[in-house]
């Protein structure tokens, strides 16, 4: 078979790309639209699976539009700008139920409830690769690659990220960029007027002290800056160390080291959607982070308990219930180890684990605590749906004499469109007990 390939787009999957057919095999290709024919050059092939690069729009779909970033199929970092906000949303909800249905069984045919806000200017935090060699610069990392492709824009972050990446690509480019730095990380506080950066130094060039002195002349707003020296192992800290994010009325403290929701203008609406009509006497927040939802939640049950392996977080937790008045029973270890022993017996469970999700074993653990009612944040359908199929049983069928199961009903799915321009899909799903 050639290596060029003339394909009509089927649909979008999750990950970005659509799916074609051509001569019994099962084609992926990136930045297309369903209906739409293309040119594509095969890349990878494993066994009836390839990859292409799309080399041409043929036929485009009445729905593609214009990038609004010049380095849109380059960069890697956005996957949807050819689409329209309205469209994204739309395709995002039909790749959820297509996942859903066949990774996990669940025929979800509800409302997905969509969640979304300003598609461009709403990432809070960023993270930038340094280009060695001439001329140095700042950049994205090429996917799959550890290649860095400079950039001059990226219009998904803040207004004041956008601006301190202009400066710190001034500095690089300049040669005042303190060298070998080989990573900066940067994020703003809620109002978009502070910022913290953590960067990292294959060895520190010069004094810490020095060092921090460049940062901070540069960028009048910076508030907190964390060096790492990674020969040493070594970090430096200057400033307040964390940044203060505010959302429903609570205020967060968000250290260096700490996770918190990237996108600025949807934070209030999940927060409210979670912990609304939440009450009860005991509830249980896994993966609780800096506690985006457990200070809430403690003013509405007589105890909460939240769990986190990141120690950061956990410290972060402890300041911001201390700061809220709030009394929490936290415990710094993995979800996972205290759903295995836990004697605790929540009436109301909220997680939010990374993108590997919760995991099979430990949904099962879950469901043998019998809360009345779990709610699911997550960022990764494909681990959602494996999940899920635990809680709803539909990963078996039960058996005649079989024991009252501790089975899930999904009664909410919403779409919170937190990453648009890209394929990632940030989904909330309320389950309550079967009767």
């Amino acid at each position: 078979m050639a290596d060029e390939l003339r394909l009509s787009i089927e649909k979008l999957v999750y990950g970005g790309d659509g799916l074609a057919h051509a001569d019994g095999n099962t084609v992926f290709v990136p930045y297309v639209l369903p209906g739409e024919e293309v040119r594509a050059a095969v890349k990878k092939r494993q066994k009836k699976l390839l990859r292409a690069d799309l080399l041409e729009v043929i036929f485009p779909a009445t729905e593609r539009g214009k990038p609004s970033c010049p380095h849109f199929q380059k960069c890697g970092g956005c996957h949807y700008q050819h689409i329209s906000a309205a469209e994204q949303l739309r395709l995002k909800k039909e790749i959820l139920r297509e996942t859903l249905s066949r990774l996990g069984g669940i025929p979800w045919d509800g409302p997905i409830h969509e969640h979304a806000a300003e598609p461009y200017g709403y990432r809070n935090r960023a993270q930038w690769a340094v280009r060695g060699g001439m001329p140095r610069a700042l950049g994205y990392f090429l996917p799959e690659s550890s290649l860095i492709l400079p950039i001059d824009l990226c219009p998904v972050l803040s207004p004041l990220l956008a601006g301190t990446f202009l400066k710190l690509q001034d500095m690089t480019r300049s040669g005042t960029l303190p060298a070998p730095a080989l990573e900066i990380e940067a994020f703003v506080d809620s109002r978009d007027e502070k910022i913290a950066l953590n960067v990292a130094f294959e060895r520190f060039p010069k004094p810490a002290a020095e060092l921090t002195s460049a940062f901070h002349n540069a960028l009048p707003q910076l508030t907190s800056l964390l060096l790492l020296d990674q020969k040493k192992n070594r970090f430096e800290l200057s400033g307040t160390g964390y940044l203060t994010h505010e959302a429903g009325g609570y205020q967060y403290r968000v250290s260096h080291l700490s996770f918190f929701q990237v996108n600025r203008f949807l934070i209030g609406d999940l927060l409210k959607t979670v912990v609304e009509n939440a009450r009860g006497e005991l509830a249980l927040d896994l993966y609780s982070g800096v506690g985006f939802f457990t200070i809430p939640l403690a003013k509405a049950f007589g105890k909460i308990v939240s769990v986190d392996a990141n120690l950061a977080a956990t410290r972060d937790l402890q300041a911001n219930a201390e700061l809220a008045g709030v009394s929490i029973v936290s415990h710094n270890e993995h979800a996972e180890e205290f759903l295995k022993k836990t004697k605790e017996r929540p009436e109301f469970v909220v997680l939010d684990p990374p993108r590997a999700g919760l995991g099979a074993q430990a949904a099962k653990h879950l469901a043998e605590l019998r809360p009345r009612e779990i709610v699911y944040l997550s960022c990764n359908p494909s681990t959602l749906a494996r999940d899920l199929a635990v809680l709803t049983n539909s990963a078996r069928k039960p058996k005649e004499g079989d024991a009252p199961s501790n089975c899930y009903e999904i009664t909410e799915m919403h779409l919170f469109d937190l990453f648009p321009q890209t394929f990632h899909i940030e989904t909330l799903v309320r389950l309550r007990k079967s009767p």
